[in-house]
């Protein structure tokens, strides 16, 4: 048959009635085992796929989740994160029949409005909250709409809803130990955006190990996290007299830019110039040498929050709701593991 099959399709096929089918499609209970069986077995034989809107009506569901990312659809294009991220949370969604909205907004009061648009009109059952910022106006007004979320990123004090995030403060540990043991002694860092969570976060832990190691200069500039940015401070900070031995990048787009900027200027890596990067990816690994990064599974990320939500989703359609403390739960990840590459070496004398 080259039209779509109907459950009316299935009903004649299997010899009962078009409710006995809806019944057995979305496990109700109305039907017998052995009915159910037969309805499944016909239905998948004749190639069934269920009208998504249609049941979003039936059953009050729109089987579809959204993200409304704050980037411009270049950046996430070349952001291997995002991209790694939405490939987990999708192969988790699409295993419970689930599908994924993606918005890019320009602003806060944009993407505020993509939630409201959402709630009303019932376009999504639940929604990610990417790149939390420090006294974040989202996480209180999604609350409030009582719309279903997981943010993707913390620890949040008080949050009203669960968030599942990697700890920032051992890797920065982890990163300087390491160069500090190579003997560097003047580092910089090209950081993220200023405001986020996990860039505030990474700041004070970077401070704090600083002081307790006693290195020479440890110099924080933030980025928006592009390659064109990350160059532009690279050069910055490598034609200054007192050029940094080693450069850690908050994620991999700029390591791979800085790593050009330092070739430009006839560094050799690593004797002249170390390199770390965050968020291990085949860029990190494609480059000459390979850099040494910050290692984290992002596509199991994207999978742990993609089963937080689908959890809360599920939640929220019992007839007995839980209480306050399981739908505000924090989860972390795996910590990430500082994979080293030919990007770093000791310091010269």
């Amino acid at each position: 048959m080259t039209r779509r099959i109907t459950i009316a399709d299935i009903a004649t096929a299997a010899g009962v009635s078009k409710g006995a089918v809806s019944y057995a499609l979305n496990g109700r209970p109305g039907v017998s085992e052995t009915t159910r069986a037969k309805i499944l077995a016909i239905a998948a034989e004749m190639g069934f796929v269920p009208n998504r809107a249609a049941r979003s009506l039936s059953v009050s569901t729109a089987q579809t989740v959204g993200i409304a990312l704050r980037r411009t659809a270049r950046t996430i294009g070349v952001e291997p994160y995002f991209m790694e991220l939405i490939s987990g949370i999708e192969s988790t969604l699409s295993a419970g029949s689930f599908g994924l909205t993606l918005q890019i907004v320009g602003t806060l009061e944009e993407e505020l409005e993509v939630y409201r648009r959402w709630w009303a009109e019932r376009r999504v059952d639940g929604v990610f909250l990417c790149d939390i910022g420090t006294g974040d106006q989202r996480l209180d007004f999604i609350a409030d709409l009582g719309l279903p979320a997981v943010a993707v990123g913390g620890p949040i004090d008080g949050a009203r809803f669960p968030a599942v995030w990697h700890d920032d403060v051992a890797p920065c540990r982890d990163i300087l130990e390491y160069l500090y043991t190579l003997g560097h002694r003047r580092v910089a860092r090209v950081a993220g955006i200023p405001g986020l969570l996990h860039t505030a976060i990474r700041d004070r832990a970077y401070t704090e190990t600083a002081a307790g190691l006693h290195f020479t200069s440890v110099a924080t500039v933030h980025s928006d996290y592009t390659g064109e940015q990350g160059a532009q401070i690279t050069r910055r900070l490598l034609s200054s007299s007192k050029r940094p031995t080693a450069i850690v990048y908050d994620n991999d787009v700029m390591a791979v830019a800085g790593l050009g900027v330092a070739h430009e200027l006839g560094l050799a890596i690593p004797e002249q110039l170390s390199i770390v990067a965050w968020d291990d990816s085949p860029l990190c690994r494609l480059t000459h040498p390979a850099l040494t990064s910050l290692t984290r599974d992002i596509p199991a990320y994207g999978s742990t929050c993609a089963d937080a939500l689908l959890t809360l989703i599920g939640a929220d359609k019992d007839t007995d709701p839980p209480g306050t403390e399981a739908r505000t739960f924090s989860l972390q990840c795996m910590p990430g593991q500082l994979s080293p590459r030919g990007s770093t070496g000791p310091a010269q004398a």
